[in-house]
């Protein structure tokens, strides 16, 4: 059973990888950032609601304290794609994935300022190491020339991302239903975007070419967004949160991977060492909380 779970846990991490390629192909045709995030929360929220729909529509159900949480980690959610598709097209695809992987290094800053967590030595090591590391992919370090406004969206990224986990940490430990606090997150992300990404444009872009645009918006939110988390959910009922967190940089190295081999991305020694400082730093965080 454990090898079963750790083989739906690689797979939804190599899963999560492979947005870089649906964004490569679908930006040509005129998508933007916020219009391919909005396609996302919108296939997959449909997806979950059909779900509900035919198992147990009692998952609908949720008190005002539940919608609140549930509407910041759907804002979270949508501020982390958006910033993450940004960065990946300004900069590269290794670089937006690492850059939005630091957020478990934001998440450690602020449970030791504000929830009291304790500063460990192996805590210290990993913002040392993040920090080395993001000067090494970014360029800052190395004289490399860097693309700042995609730096900093893979940052933000990485902040949002990392309030997504922690309103999430939040919801689990109200017992919120994981099931609830997902479908009202993508359903979150689906309303957002409806006002801030501009869906009247939407149809022309489809026009482009509808036997190619249609099936990559739908594999968008499938491949990127469904299943990963149904076999990531599968994993936790076996493995501990610790374990499935150090294998989460599984879809960083799945994302460069890809962008190497399918879009021939070149990656100096620079950034090679910064994405392993950065992996490295995130793999100490999951194991020291496991």
């Amino acid at each position: 059973m454990k090898k079963l779970a750790l083989t739906y846990l690689i797979l939804a991490s190599v899963l999560w990888g492979t947005s870089g390629i649906f964004v490569h192909f679908l930006a040509p045709f005129g998508f933007s950032s916020l219009q391919m995030t909005f396609l996302r929360a919108l296939v997959s929220a449909a997806a979950l609601g059909i779900y509900i729909l035919i198992t147990n529509r009692s998952l609908f159900k949720a008190n005002i304290k539940q919608l609140l949480l549930y509407i910041g980690s759907g804002v979270s959610f949508f501020l982390t794609a958006s910033s993450y598709y940004i960065s990946m097209q300004a900069t590269t695809i290794s670089t937006a994935v690492v850059l939005m992987y630091t957020a478990p290094i934001f998440v450690m800053i602020y449970s030791v300022a504000f929830l009291g967590e304790r500063l460990t030595k192996t805590k210290t090591v990993a913002v040392v190491a993040m920090i080395a590391g993001c000067g090494l992919v970014s360029g800052i370090i190395g004289g490399l020339k860097f693309d700042l406004t995609g730096i900093l969206f893979g940052f933000l990224s990485g902040i949002s991302y990392s309030a997504y986990n922690i309103f999430t940490k939040i919801e689990m430990r109200k017992k919120c239903n994981p099931i609830s606090a997902t479908f009202y997150c993508f359903l979150t992300a689906v309303i957002l975007g409806a006002f801030i990404c501009n869906i009247s444009s939407l149809p022309s872009a489809f026009a482009e070419n509808l036997p190619v645009t249609v099936p990559l918006a739908i594999g968008l939110g499938i491949f990127t967004c469904v299943l990963p988390y149904f076999l990531y959910t599968l994993s936790l009922k076996v493995l501990p949160v610790g374990t499935a967190s150090a294998l989460g940089i599984i879809e960083p190295m799945a994302a460069t991977v890809f962008s190497v081999i399918i879009f021939r991305e070149v990656l100096g020694i620079y950034s090679c060492l910064g994405i392993v400082l950065i992996l490295g730093s995130v793999f100490l965080l999951s194991k020291s909380e496991d």
